[in-house]
């Protein structure tokens, strides 16, 4: 029986990182086929590619992400974890099919029509945004779009470097070869701020949910507590204290939490003992068991 626990509980659990993957790819599509392409504006990475050869020779951007894709996959396979390979080509497939897709459901008379009209920054601006999200959300759930999403999966796995870095720097390159096929600095410019607006909401994303924050918890309910955060899910730390002005001995809880469980705390120790004297700071990194993983140096 624990068991078969073990192995549901696996199952549900990607299960659930690939839905979440095609939510975040399903954002990156609208982006891309419906802000960028019309707009002829590069974002960078294997799709940017995929804009280039499209824009130089109708040739379907699908298809050329899905070669690309294929090569690096290969490459992947000596680097990065089955599960992590498992949920990338899910995703390479998807997304193969989502660009197609979304291209003919916006397709009027043989073009993708601009939504916004002329304006071009803003759908510069709305597509890189969208493309930013979707790609925190595929990365918050062990997946990748593929791409240059690979490499940068790759490096950071065994370097401490942020994934929106690593993307800023290969795209950078691609973003700059869309001159080669328009010859407009206006365009290589809203290349180059597509890809600032696209990292930088990628960063965002992971480190606002990956966010963590410690808890110091005085209370002479402290056991009530423990045992409270404890089913909430995180692990609760007791420590000796002594209260220097009153003599007194005291027991100190100490708490790691996700940014998105203070509330929860807050409420449980409301409830126990709104006399409490509680202390929350932010840290920068928390790994272990429950939180990140520890990387190779």
């Amino acid at each position: 029986m624990p068991d078969n626990s073990k192995a549901h509980d696996i199952l549900k659990g990607q299960i659930r990182d690939f839905f979440f993957i095609m939510l975040g790819i399903s954002i990156y599509v609208v982006g891309y086929v419906g802000f960028q392409l019309p707009y002829h504006i590069t974002p960078g990475g294997v799709s940017g590619v995929s804009a280039i050869v499209y824009y130089a020779t109708s040739f379907s951007p699908q298809y050329t992400y899905l070669i690309i894709n294929a090569f690096l996959l290969i490459i992947a396979l000596k680097l990065l974890g089955i599960k992590f390979l498992i949920n990338t080509i899910l995703a390479v497939g998807f997304m193969t099919i989502a660009i197609g897709t979304a291209q003919e459901m916006m397709m009027v008379n043989g073009e993708i029509p601009k939504l916004l009209g002329d304006q071009s920054f803003m759908a510069c601006v709305i597509g890189a945004a969208l493309e930013g999200i979707g790609l925190g959300v595929v990365f918050l759930n062990n997946g990748s779009t593929g791409g240059t999403d690979i490499l940068a999966a790759c490096i950071n796995k065994f370097r401490d470097v942020s994934l929106g870095t690593i993307l800023l720097i290969c795209d950078i390159l691609v973003a700059s070869s869309s001159y080669l096929v328009f010859h407009q600095i206006e365009l290589l410019l809203y290349g180059y701020v597509s890809m600032i607006i696209e990292t930088s909401m990628l960063d965002y994303i992971m480190n606002r949910m990956r966010q963590s924050v410690q808890f110091f918890i005085i209370s002479q309910e402290h056991e009530a507590i423990a045992e409270a955060i404890n089913d909430l899910g995180r692990g609760v730390t007791l420590l000796d204290a002594h209260g220097w002005y009153t003599g007194n001995k005291m027991k100190v809880l100490m708490v790691m939490a996700r940014r998105r469980e203070s509330t929860h705390i807050f409420r449980i120790i409301k409830n126990i003992d709104s006399n409490a004297f509680v202390s929350q700071s932010k840290v920068v990194g928390v790994f272990g068991n429950g939180f990140d993983r520890i990387k190779a140096k």
